[in-house]
């Protein structure tokens, strides 16, 4: 092949809408050296039987912001790149059984204003004039989006390869890679046709991605964590009445989701689409017995509509004409799924320069975005919405073969779901568990999954209600709230102990790394036996994440950082880690117990050798019940106390002499009480990339005037913050705020609540907040809870409890 490129900047592996949008966005950005890989035709795998959907709605705000952006691009895309389109914007109205339902909908119809979106909330009367031929009488309400719709997604594909290829990006239709190796610091991507030699790859490879992942393997990559489900929708014959409201009209009828149900009902021509996402899912090439092809391009599994039978009545049950009419065609095809249903964009972990685009469930509707957002981290190295509810390194080791098929299935079983606060998800669970897992079960531990491990987020007593279904409502009151707040005060009046496993950390040594981890965190470090928290910032100044540093020698450290941030944040050092200095994951080796309160060193006395007369922000070694022990003095829920880090062979006989010297248990409920009291941040909520250092209120851990030079360094001296860090005190008797609730002035937005719970010290439902740099303390503004707008102060700034750490220092 004469013209076959032997080099490239980036190969993307897949010809979907995905594979193309993202080349599309690279050339778009001036990455115009870029090639293209399809092993049949574009749109061979899931986008050819997909059905096309372009919904706005989402519960999650990173994947609601790609989804508007992919809807807005979609409305001119055609005109842009010169190739038509047929983009059906139909509107939608999606169907509530219950109050809970409509509150979720208006907290996505709240999150959607912030976006810049209309969504309109509906009566039963509205549902019956957009929808003539629904049965509304059992129905709570409904939500209007005036943008969703419909689109061909062969023409969508087409389209954005069309627009990459005008742009000078390569695209090589039937020419399967079959392999890659690292050579030199550069990728050579081989296919049957010859070897593309590159510096970036790009696995965008749907269904396949989990294959082509295992090229990876031998250069740090692990198993993509996903599963293949079966995903079937029916078309119908053509329906007289809709033909004539749409002739009488000049529409189609708005795309109709019964969410509780489960399926959606979208007019196709003038019949109907069914597309359910059943509770007796199947999957597909998950044993030896079903293995998966070689080549599945434009092929369909049998169908299999005994599956779908009750979605089918329900569906005719609401509207009618249904029942009247055949079923003229069904489409039985291949989905990927993650273990939470959202696709993986970014960094593939543990390789470099390599990125994935792939598992995308809803493909279609956030290809643009996806585009968008791979092209950002690629090109700038950064996105321009914290994107970490798809970031691939959001899954560490727990998440084997098992975890991704039972995940899966059950997030293909609760598609369309409400993700109440306090419901905990029960497949896949017990992947990582503590020593002390057994009695924390025993003192009645109602756990949650924590990257992978199980810890105890509150203590049942007997008689609770600890069902799955009594954790299906947004309210704050529930069984838990009795033992949240007496979990409280027993740290408040005595001393408790939380047994928290998976905290990610990081041995870092080396001669000059002090001085290399000074030119990676914006702020100073802390002296040898001291304990102080960095902020590491990107290009742009914004807030990348947050360890702890425990300083041990000149050039010894211990970094400790949240449990979902292990893979994140190794990478974060590794990177760019200097010769001669040495960095080693120790999460799996070490387990934290919290033990705090105004008693902690009555109880400590009788169990340790360490020194607690030490100060606030110290750290020692000692032994506790004989065994050697990380004593830092710090403590996350407020109060007096200590982190005690031990080997995790250790940490079941340290927390039972603990408990048995009078230590009550505690979870992870009152912790997260207690750091709002306290105005302390919270990974990937509080503290994320959509807000800079200067907003999210770390001033006291920036030193812009130190000499050396870190990432953001640049950004964040040339900046006037126009948003500031603020605690709110919220009037609302029922419930938290959700993550992302608007904070408003008047009708304007001025804000959002980043993290929302009750105070049980200061007796207050509180709000840390991002806010408008000119809301200044005591101002009062309102919170947009579930579609209710409740008063709320500004309080002072620093914490809402003992907010000058007299506590902590005592």
């Amino acid at each position: 092949m004469s013209d076959f490129p032997t080099t490239a900047r980036v190969v993307i592996i897949g010809g979907g809408a995905v594979g193309c949008s993202s080349l599309y966005h690279l050339a778009r950005a001036g990455w115009t050296d870029c090639v293209l890989l399809e092993r049949n035709e574009l749109t061979a795998g899931s986008t050819w039987h997909a059905a096309g959907n372009i919904p706005n709605f989402s519960a999650n705000w990173a994947v609601m912001n790609m989804q508007r952006y992919s809807t807005e691009l979609y409305r001119g895309l055609a005109e842009a790149v010169d190739y038509p389109m047929n983009y059906h914007v139909t509107g939608s109205v999606r169907l509530a059984h219950s109050r809970e339902r409509m509150q979720e909908f208006e907290r996505a119809r709240a999150m959607a204003r912030h976006q810049g979106l209309d969504m309109e909330m509906m009566s039963l009367d509205d549902l019956k004039n957009a929808y003539p031929f629904m049965e509304t009488h059992d129905l709570e309400g409904g939500l209007y989006d005036a943008l969703d719709g419909d689109m061909d997604p062969a023409q969508l594909t087409q389209a954005y390869a069309k627009g990459a290829r005008d742009l000078g990006a390569r695209i090589l239709r039937f020419t399967p890679a079959t392999g890659v190796r690292r050579e030199g610091g550069e990728w050579v991507v081989e296919t049957e046709k010859g070897e593309i030699r590159c510096e970036y790859v790009v696995n965008a490879a749907g269904y396949y991605a989990q294959r082509v992942s295992e090229w990876f393997r031998p250069y740090g990559g692990r198993r993509l964590p996903m599963m293949v489900m079966s995903h079937q929708y029916l078309l119908t014959d053509e329906i007289p009445e809709i033909e004539a409201f749409s002739q009488e009209t000049g529409n189609k009828l708005p795309l109709l989701r019964d969410v509780d149900s489960s399926y959606y009902l979208r007019q196709e021509k003038h019949g109907l689409n069914l597309g359910p996402y059943e509770r007796n899912c199947k999957g597909h090439w998950m044993t030896p017995e079903d293995p998966m092809p070689e080549d599945f391009s434009f092929q369909l599994y049998p169908d299999d509509l005994d599956r779908l039978e009750w979605y089918i009545e329900d569906a005719m049950a609401r509207v009618p004409l249904l029942g009247q009419t055949g079923i003229n065609k069904v489409i039985n095809g291949p989905i990927p799924y993650t273990p939470d249903g959202n696709p993986l964009i970014g960094p593939m972990p543990g390789v470099p320069n390599a990125f994935e685009a792939a598992c995308f469930t809803f493909g279609i509707a956030q290809s643009g975005g996806a585009g968008k957002v791979l092209a950002e981290w690629m090109v700038e190295g950064g996105t321009e919405w914290d994107m970490w509810s798809v970031d691939p390194r959001r899954f560490t080791d727990h998440a084997d073969q098992a975890y991704a098929d039972a995940k899966g299935m059950e997030v293909y079983g609760h598609e369309y779901a409400i993700h109440f606060p306090r419901h905990e998800w029960p497949a896949g669970r017990d992947k990582k568990l503590s020593p002390v897992d057994a009695r924390i079960r025993a003192d009645g531990g109602v756990m949650g999954a924590y990257n992978g491990w199980e810890r105890a987020n509150w203590f049942a007593k007997d008689g609770d209600d600890t069902s799955e279904a009594s954790t299906e409502t947004w309210n704050r009151h529930g069984p838990w709230e009795a033992r949240i707040a007496e979990e409280v005060h027993a740290v408040t009046n005595g001393c408790s102990v939380l047994d928290l496993p998976g905290f990610s950390r990081f041995e870092l040594s080396g001669d000059g790394a002090a001085d290399w981890l000074l030119t990676r965190m914006a702020g100073g470090l802390p002296k040898v036996g001291r304990v102080g928290l960095a902020y590491f910032a990107d290009d742009r100044g914004r807030l990348v994440t947050e360890m702890s540093v425990l300083r041990s020698g000149e050039d010894s450290f211990t970094l400790i950082t949240a449990a979902p941030a292990q893979w994140h944040d190794f990478e974060l050092l590794d990177h760019a880690l200097p010769e001669g200095v040495e960095l080693t994951d120790r999460t799996a080796e070490v387990s934290t117990l919290i033990i705090c309160g105004p008693h902690t060193r009555q109880v400590l006395a009788t169990l340790t050798d360490g020194d607690l007369t030490q100060p606030w922000l110290s750290h020692q070694q000692a032994n506790v019940c004989g065994k050697p022990v990380l004593l830092a003095r710090v403590c996350f829920a407020g109060e007096l106390g200590w982190e005690v880090h031990c080997p995790m062979q250790d940490a079941a006989e340290i927390y039972d002499a603990v408990r048995d010297a009078g230590a009550k248990p505690f979870g992870m409920y009152a912790l997260n009480s207690m750091r709002i009291e306290k105005g302390y941040r919270a990974w990937k909520g509080d503290l994320s990339t959509d807000y800079t250092l200067l907003e999210a209120g770390m001033d006291r851990f920036v030193k812009l005037d130190k000499e050396q030079d870190f990432p953001g360094k640049a950004a964040l001296l040339a900046q006037v913050p126009t948003k500031r860090f603020a605690t709110l005190k919220i009037e609302v008797e029922e419930f938290d705020a959700p993550y992302m609730s608007s904070v408003l002035l008047g009708d304007e937005i001025v804000g959002e609540v980043t993290s929302g719970g009750y105070g049980y010290r200061v007796d207050a439902a509180l709000g840390l907040a991002i806010v408008r740099s000119d809301i200044a303390a005591g101002a009062t503004v309102g919170v947009n809870i579930f579609g209710n707008i409740y008063p709320a102060t500004v309080l002072p700034d620093g914490p809402a409890f003992d907010p000058k750490n007299e506590r902590l220092r005592a």
